[in-house]
């Protein structure tokens, strides 16, 4: 079988090569996946470049989720169950960029025929993080504010819809005029164009009267910084991501004057935290979601394994439409 393996840290497309490699066979719990598509997303570039939160020892194949069929088990109920069935894999150690992946049966997630492939791809990251953020950890009331930062990604996106769905509203950060456009279509409740201003001001100009209790921030660095000086008393900000590389620099004294808090939100170490019926809720829940087009993700394109050149200069380049996936198949 064929896989993308890379031997050493550095930029995914000078270290990652498709090889061809032995069919792995389950152990015990286990179930032997074939693979049928895997986003690229950030992460998966983190880990490749030696950056993630949780550090691979190479030679290792990244890929945190997917879709696939379960073609064999390693024993035990809840391999037998899945066995046949499509399911959405989340590999919490990385390994999805390959034809045939093995996984405890318990990250095996049957999912509904009538969610396509491109959907379930995605189920997780992106879909889990959003929810998880504004209904579990935040909690935002209905009728409240929230600010966002990289409000045009996929997750961004789920948000805003996640907002006309549970009641409370949105200020979204984007950093081009183009992005504004782009979100348009889900008629946000406001858009903010970031252009290395100070976005207390920006905000105050657009939206004087509204006090912003929540927020959440994907950037880091200059950016997520100013969203703290955005937060009213008893302000909550849910950092979720470093896209800057840059770190949040901020005095002690703009948390303690109003009562603000950070927060550092990872769905990896929430997860693990969680009790197996938490999470089959949470499952339930992101697929109702799904069904009703709130927790979708836009696809960009399609790339066949052999293209994942072109796939990963694709999912790197700013602006694009959606989610960039890797297919897998015969050559």
């Amino acid at each position: 079988m064929r896989a993308l393996v890379f031997e050493r840290f550095g930029e995914p497309a000078e270290v990652l090569q498709l090889r061809e490699v032995p069919l792995p066979r389950p152990g015990p719990g286990e179930v032997r996946v074939r693979m049928i598509a895997s986003p690229i997303n950030p992460s998966d570039l983190l880990l490749i470049r030696g950056v993630y939160g949780r550090r691979a020892e190479p030679p290792a194949v990244p890929g945190f989720e997917g879709v696939g069929i379960v073609e064999e088990s390693g024993g035990g109920l809840l391999a037998w169950r899945v066995l046949g069935k499509r399911v959405a894999v989340l590999n919490s150690r990385g390994g999805n960029w390959q034809e045939h992946v093995i996984i405890p049966a318990r990250q095996a997630v049957p999912v509904p025929a009538d969610l396509p492939d491109e959907q379930v791809a995605s189920f997780f990251v992106n879909p889990a993080t959003a929810l998880v953020m504004v209904t579990r950890v935040l909690k935002v009331p209905r009728g409240e504010w929230l600010l966002q930062t990289a409000a045009n990604s996929a997750l961004g996106k789920m948000i805003i819809r996640l907002g006309r769905v549970l009641g409370f509203r949105t200020v979204n950060v984007v950093r081009r005029p183009a992005a504004r456009e782009e979100l348009a279509p889900l008629h946000p409740d406001a858009v903010i164009v970031w252009q290395n201003g100070q976005l207390p001001q920006l905000l105050q100009e657009q939206l004087p009267q509204v006090t912003i209790r929540y927020a959440v921030d994907a950037v880091g660095g200059t950016l997520g910084t100013q969203v703290i000086s955005c937060l009213g008393p008893q302000g909550h900000l849910l950092v979720y991501g470093t896209l800057s590389g840059e770190p949040l620099q901020f005095s002690s004294r703009e948390l303690m004057v109003n009562s603000r808090k950070v927060e550092g939100f990872w769905l990896a170490e929430w997860t693990k935290r969680q009790k197996a019926f938490t999470m089959w809720r949470l499952f339930r829940q992101i697929i109702r979601l799904m069904r009703r087009k709130v927790l979708t993700t836009d696809v960009a394109a399609q790339y066949p394994l052999e293209r994942f050149q072109d796939a990963l200069r694709h999912a790197q380049t700013s602006g694009r439409a959606g989610k960039v996936l890797l297919r897998f198949g015969p050559a």
